[in-house]
């Protein structure tokens, strides 16, 4: 029983870990600064649902238990989102309903990044992140390269790697994806 309770406890401790690098990807200034995301709430947040995409599609494509971490990943989002928006002051009541508002921004942004990803469309990548991110085509077309050399570094990494201490976006030359 101990046991049982120590490994969940060293499983979540090492799926918020994770979630905590991809945060701090999704934060990097050269975004913000050179890219042009918008240093805003909402801006932060698109930043972040494009970089937990990113790990859940190398996830899928690894062999068990890939996807029980995909899965605690997602938890563990929702989960710090849930909290953030107590802090952002939302009330109590409206918390769940903001919740299933984020949960469906979540799944419909993520099923337009896999479909352009899944087809190496450039095009519709940089169209999606134009409409999310409300972005300038040159800075939607700059992310949706950004997101094609993260997903390549990604690629390269096992789950062990992607669970350590692994930079899961590498740094990157900011003129590659300069708008």
């Amino acid at each position: 029983m101990i046991f049982r309770l120590f490994h969940r406890r060293s499983a979540r401790a090492t799926i918020d870990s994770l979630y905590g690098r991809i945060v701090a990807a999704s934060l990097r200034p050269d975004l913000y600064a050179r890219l042009g995301v918008a240093d805003t709430v909402e801006g932060r947040l698109e930043s972040l649902i494009l970089h937990v995409v990113l790990v859940l599609r190398r996830l899928r494509r690894l062999p068990p238990p890939a996807d029980a971490v995909a899965q605690d990943l997602v938890d563990a989002c929702f989960r710090h989102l849930d909290a953030s928006l107590r802090e952002l002051g939302v009330g109590d009541m409206k918390v769940p309903r903001r919740m299933k508002e984020l949960a469906g921004g979540f799944y419909g942004r993520a099923a337009a990044y896999d479909a352009a990803l899944d087809r190496s469309d450039m095009d519709a990548l940089s169209s999606a992140i134009e409409r999310n991110f409300e972005a300038a085509p040159a800075t939607a077309a700059a992310l949706a390269r950004y997101c094609h050399h993260a997903e390549t570094a990604l690629a390269g990494l096992s789950l062990e790697r992607l669970l350590g201490e692994a930079d899961l976006f590498p740094s990157w030359q900011a003129s590659e994806c300069k708008p």
